[in-house]
């Protein structure tokens, strides 16, 4: 059996920003980062000057700190697949947990119906229990949908009942020699 290798992450060179309008970044930061960083720090701060104005010494750490920690721990490789950062998979777990995902039925080749799709509630598991017995968490259950085991388009789950057959050495020469009789009568 071969045994292949992938040496494709040695060879992952990324862009350095060495030097920001004159200021000398030392071995330099990660463009793609950098840009990251920037656009974070340019949502965020706009937001907050937007609604708050502008910081004074005690919230500047609001408008400051939360762009940097998520720069700093969202650019790092995950653990699971090194090619791809932490936020990558913090945004994919945000989209499933909200949204849901939409499932393939038969390869595709049908669209789901929404009764189709894992609900909220079900996503969630047992967080959305505990959210609803939190005080004041029976408005967040109509949002959370109900707890229904079955989705509307689906029916009841079914039973196989599969027996095993063992077929001897005779059995497959009688099989094979039907087929081989059927072709040969086929091919004249």
């Amino acid at each position: 059996m071969r045994v292949g290798k992938t040496y494709t992450r040695h060879f992952d060179l990324e862009t350095r920003q060495h030097e920001l309008l004159g200021v000398d970044l030392g071995e330099g930061t990660p463009r793609r980062a950098l840009v990251l960083g920037l656009i974070l720090y340019a949502v965020w701060s706009g937001a907050l000057l937007l609604l708050f104005g502008l910081p004074n010494r005690f919230s500047f750490t609001a408008y400051f700190l939360p762009p940097l920690v998520i720069v700093i721990y969202g650019t790092q490789p995950s653990r699971k697949v090194d090619r791809r950062w932490n936020i990558a998979y913090w945004a994919i777990g945000i989209r499933y947990a909200v949204l849901g995902h939409r499932p393939i039925i038969c390869g595709g080749r049908r669209a789901a119906t929404r009764s189709e799709w894992i609900s909220r509630r079900a996503r969630w598991g047992t967080r959305a229990d505990a959210l609803i017995e939190a005080p004041g968490g029976g408005a967040l259950e109509r949002w959370l949908g109900t707890e229904d085991t079955n989705p509307v388009g689906a029916g009841a789950p079914l039973r196989l009942a599969a027996r095993p057959r063992l077929y001897g050495p005779d059995a497959v020469v009688r099989a094979r020699g039907r087929r081989s009789r059927k072709h040969m009568e086929a091919q004249a």
